[in-house]
């Protein structure tokens, strides 16, 4: 709903928009979620029908251990969909994986793919010392840099503190926000701290357990 306003003749015309909650569904997705009504209203400059620009990136692996460990539960892809991409037009959409050519990795890529991700795979490297290789902080970096100009919001999943950096110089080169999400008891302070907004994972970001 938005309600016109002239106050002054200077002033122009301004739109006050109050935000509702907005239901509707596709295939994949139950329903979407918005930000509702606050202290007081939000006031848009632009043509009413703009939406928000984001682009959205994923450190799989991150939030998977993450979850893991601190709740012994999995990430829900379709309800942080829903929540961060609500009222927006998404402009890129990236998860960051590794491929181990598992049978049951190749179906969750393609239930990445039906929400919307465009899915990027890396090889799981398995060293001799037992540790492993497949972090993508060069890539989201790469890509973070690439379409954040092109972008109102940039959405963030992953707790690593190395991403601190890079969203301090999205902020301040490319003028967009950068929203964090993240399990807070894993999430670096520093990504927090240089974050315009910070989401925890936890509740409904999360998977019942079975």
């Amino acid at each position: 709903m938005f309600v016109f306003y002239t106050p002054s003749f200077s002033a122009g015309l301004l739109f006050f928009r109050i935000p509702e909650a907005i239901s509707t569904s596709n295939s994949y997705l139950e329903y979407f979620s918005v930000n509702r009504l606050k202290s007081n209203f939000e006031i848009n400059r632009i043509n009413p029908n703009h939406m928000q620009k984001v682009v959205v990136l994923v450190d799989v692996q991150n939030v998977y251990y993450t979850t893991r460990q601190i709740y012994r539960q999995n990430f829900d892809y379709n309800h942080f969909w829903a929540q961060c991409t609500a009222d927006r037009e998404v402009i890129k959409a990236i998860a960051y994986t590794t491929d181990r050519g598992d049978e049951k990795q190749k179906q969750f890529q393609n239930i990445l793919r039906a929400i919307g991700f465009e899915v990027k795979l890396k090889p799981f490297i398995q060293r001799a010392d037992g540790s492993a290789k497949g972090d993508w902080d060069v890539g989201i970096t790469i890509d973070a840099l690439e379409y954040a100009p092109e972008a109102d919001v940039l959405v963030l999943v992953s707790g690593d503190g190395d991403f601190a950096l890079l969203v301090d110089k999205i902020q301040l080169d490319c003028g967009a926000k950068v929203e964090v999400y993240g399990v807070e008891k894993l999430t670096a302070n520093a990504l927090i701290q240089a974050a315009s907004k910070y989401v925890p994972i936890e509740g409904e970001l999360l998977l019942p357990k079975r």
